[in-house]
């Protein structure tokens, strides 16, 4: 039998942004043997966990709970007890209105070393993601957070609503929601004025806030109007009136959208933290992954014949990525490209190039014949030798328009674009709750692939309110292939170019 005591951290985990997890809570879940995490707890953060650490999701949602309290306490020290490490996740701080010290007294009694892992509580978050500071030395010195739903097996309040009511304190309710009217009841019947700005915050911090403003004397009618429910923080005071004023959440771009990212995964994180910052969900369902030809032998014959070349076309950041793989798993470098001249496909697989240390002669702007001709338009490659090193299913304009000019191509697959379908269940089930709002496209593969997910028919009702948008004109013309109207196509063919686009199509004043 082990008796080896593990040690149980108590972590805020911060107000549902997960980027407001401390730097030590985060070391905490890394090294985590068990994390025990509740409803308010971002689950973004569990895929900072181990592998193969062991997650334990015990609720705790007002009303709903998946296990008891006494039960998550005796877990606690249960697995502390078998010599492992635990991570417990509780949303906000787990001293303010958490229960953290019952957990912790629970710890102390088992004997289990436990350290306390303080986080930023809803209290101050949420108010400050909607524009409302707590205190401000024009409106109120002071602060009182107040739980707006008491312990029911207590025989009296222990809230002094008299003093509550007359302090002059901003006054942060948790919880409080479903208690709404006693609350303004027993504020305004110990003297708090009617018209004292009020705000109930709901999902604080993430991009499905939500804030209701009013007064006291309007505030119950105003949420049951909004269909306001919990979670949700309640602020009392004047300070409630500099929302108007200091609002900047909310006013993001993106915020309240859910947005499909169809991208590779590996290529996504980019275009996913933009769209997030602009306030955002995104929801990823990559239809595409790219992976190395089953047969690499041609390009590797190139890599060995490269002094045989006058040019060498890359049209795509993979193609430079897989190219430059192949000369250096032969031995070779950047050197053996001395001679050569350089054309990249868009300004993004320019700078793939240049971060290999090579500079591009010539930039053509698109796969269009016309934008190809131009490009290359002061340029003699008449019987010039030229290497391709591109996608198996690569469009046929940029061969043909350069053959055209009388050049000699030697077209090689460098990798191969595979269909994805592992959040396909995922994607038809979002599409039928009518929760997504934009698709992205960043290429004609993706366009395809994505398609390929929906059942054909069922797939003009399942799309009818989503928006679509596409990197450029070739996806989009795909798009409308595939029997989809793009909403948004964007002018630079790049991804901060496709966001812009985004931009002004969502706020086009």
């Amino acid at each position: 039998m082990n008796t080896q005591k593990g040690k149980v951290y108590l972590i805020g985990a911060g107000p549902g942004d997960p980027g407001l997890i401390t730097v030590r809570g985060m070391e905490c879940i890394k090294k985590a043997d068990v994390v025990v995490y509740d409803y308010l707890a971002a689950p973004a953060l569990l895929k900072y966990a181990k592998k193969d650490a062991q997650i334990i999701y015990v609720g705790k949602k007002g009303g709903d709970h998946t296990m008891s309290q006494e039960n998550i306490n005796q877990l606690l020290a249960d697995k502390g007890g078998k010599g492992l490490v635990v991570a417990r996740l509780k949303g906000g701080d787990p001293f303010i209105f958490g229960r953290g010290g019952e957990e912790a007294e629970t710890l102390v009694e088992a004997g289990i070393p436990f350290e306390v892992v303080p986080g930023v509580t809803s209290a101050v978050a949420a108010p400050a993601y909607a524009g409302i500071p707590l205190t401000h030395r024009d409106y109120t010195s002071s602060v009182s957070l107040v739980t707006g739903h008491e312990d029911p097996s207590k025989d009296e309040t222990n809230i002094r609503w008299d003093t509550l009511a007359q302090s002059g304190s901003t006054l942060v309710f948790f919880m409080g929601v479903k208690n709404l009217a006693n609350i303004r009841e027993n504020l305004v019947k110990n003297g708090k004025s009617p018209d004292t700005p009020v705000a109930l915050i709901r999902w604080g911090t993430t991009p499905e806030q939500q804030t209701v403003t009013g007064v006291l004397s309007d505030i119950v009618e105003k949420v049951a109007k909004a269909k306001l429910k919990p979670p949700a923080l309640i602020v009392v005071g004047d300070v409630v009136s500099l929302r108007e004023k200091m609002i900047w959440f909310e006013k993001r771009p993106f915020h309240g959208k859910r947005i499909v990212v169809t991208r590779a995964r590996a290529q996504s994180s980019g275009l996913i933290a933009t769209l997030t910052e602009l306030g955002a969900t995104c929801i990823e369902i990559p239809t595409i992954k790219v992976v190395p030809p089953s047969d690499n032998t041609p390009l590797e014959n190139a890599v060995a014949n490269i002094k045989n070349y006058d040019w060498i076309v890359f049209t795509s950041v993979n193609g430079v990525k897989f190219f430059f793989d192949t000369l250096f798993k032969t031995g070779k470098d950047v050197r053996v490209m001395g001679h050569l001249k350089c054309a990249c496909i868009g300004p993004v697989t320019k700078e793939e190039l240049a971060a290999h240390g090579i500079v591009s002669d010539i930039l053509p702007e698109s796969y269009r014949a016309e934008s190809v001709v131009q490009a290359f338009s002061g340029m003699d490659i008449s019987g010039k030798k030229i290497l391709l090193p591109r996608a198996k299913e690569a469009r046929s304009v940029l061969p043909e328009e350069l053959a055209r000019m009388g050049a000699d191509l030697d077209e090689v697959t460098a990798y191969v674009t595979e269909k994805v379908e592992d959040e396909k269940n995922e994607l038809i089930e979002f599409l039928e709750q009518g929760s997504i709002d934009m698709v992205t496209f960043t290429s004609s593969s993706t366009v395809k692939n994505f398609k390929a997910l929906l059942p054909e028919e069922r797939f003009v009702q399942l799309m009818r309110n989503v928006k679509v948008a596409c990197i450029g004109p070739i996806t989009s013309d795909t798009a409308q292939e595939e029997g989809m109207t793009p909403d948004i196509v964007a002018t630079e063919y790049t991804i901060p170019g496709l966001v812009n686009a985004m931009i002004e199509y969502s706020s086009p004043e």
